[in-house]
């Protein structure tokens, strides 16, 4: 049996250009039927629950670095930076995506400034994420459209273990933040950024460099590279969780799809996990209704999940399907894992 061809999951190659011929690119999406009355109240931003998140996030990220600096030079160091490297490297993860939406905070000011700080403790261009995430919801998983399917077929298991340090992309990251300084833009992002928005990619760019020289030279003058174990680094070491949770999204599942309830998990997860993620593990809910605040996607779930496949009851329950699912992909890149979904569902009555 003849292998099936490779797609070219790149944004200027031909599946992209057949994806828009074939009117796959910009569809209309399955959305599960909700009473306007409903679903206003649980696209309501309030600041509240977000300032709480991230206070309690500063304060946790200012304790284990402060215990790290304490304990700098000496082996009992290594737990307090461990646990400043998730908060720093996979917890900022969630905080720029649920900001980028600006549903976070209430107040416009608020989303903006945890955007700006999270995006940079992620490596992740604020203009340029922005956008490219847009595209993400626009076209979510469809081949040649979607810039941030973390998993194309068939799989490559080095580039996923690298992931863990964040290694491909931070390396990408931080390649692209030169290009941009230098007022450029690779072809790709040129077909999802605005001409009118370069400016800043390449103003913001200028900015990072500045900051991120600047921690080096202040390594170097202190001769030790505990600046950079706090602003920097952190986005490398602490990288592993932001993939742990990042692959329960969408990997192993159906391309070229215009339903959600097909391409993305919804995993059941602990209040300390959840925290972490900020309920990114109800992502069929996010996708289908991106405007619903972190805070209430755990209600909208109660409201639609009638009309989902089953979730997934545990972190190990969804990689014991996605593991599997990845290696069959190694071998027929054309499989995937079927989601069956219920048949549509009526308009809810609730209030």
């Amino acid at each position: 049996m003849p292998r099936p061809a490779i797609r070219d999951y790149s944004l200027t190659g031909p599946d992209g250009a057949a994806a828009v011929e074939n009117g796959r690119a910009g569809a209309q999406w399955y959305a599960t039927p909700i009473a306007r009355a409903r679903m206003k109240q649980l696209m309501q931003r309030r600041d509240g629950p977000a300032i709480r998140d991230t206070l309690i996030w500063f304060a946790a990220l200012g304790l284990s670095g402060g215990l790290g600096i304490a304990l700098w030079g000496s082996w009992r160091a290594v737990l307090p930076f461990a646990v400043y490297g998730v908060l720093y490297g996979s917890a900022a993860d969630s905080r720029w995506h649920e900001t980028s939406h600006g549903t976070a905070f209430r107040t416009r000011w608020m989303n903006i400034a945890l955007y700006h700080l999270s995006c940079f403790m992620m490596l992740r261009e604020p203009v340029v994420w922005r956008w490219s995430h847009a595209r993400h919801h626009t076209d979510t998983l469809i081949v040649g459209r979607d810039p941030e399917i973390s998993s194309p077929r068939p799989p490559d298991f080095l580039q996923l273990l690298l992931k863990l340090f964040a290694i491909p992309g931070g390396i990408k990251s931080l390649r692209h933040i030169l290009l941009h300084s230098l007022h450029r833009l690779s072809p790709e992002e040129a077909t999802f950024i605005p001409p009118m928005e370069h400016h800043k990619v390449y103003t913001l760019a200028r900015i990072w460099l500045a900051i991120l020289g600047a921690i080096a030279a202040l390594c170097l003058a202190l001769h030790s590279i505990l600046p950079a174990m706090l602003i920097g680094l952190p986005t490398f070491y602490g990288a592993w969780l932001s993939l742990v949770f990042g692959l329960t999204q969408h990997a192993g599942l159906a391309e070229d799809v215009t339903d959600h309830r097909l391409n993305c998990r919804t995993v059941y997860m602990n209040p300390l996990l959840r925290f972490l993620y900020w309920n990114m593990n109800y992502h069929v809910e996010h996708h289908m209704f991106p405007m619903v605040p972190y805070h209430a996607l755990k209600a909208l779930h109660a409201e639609i999940k009638a009309d989902c496949p089953a979730p997934y009851p545990s972190l190990f329950a969804a990689y014991r399907e996605i593991l599997p699912a990845l290696l069959r992909q190694k071998r027929d890149p054309s499989y995937f894992v079927p989601r069956p979904a219920p048949a549509r569902a009526p308009v809810s009555q609730a209030a």
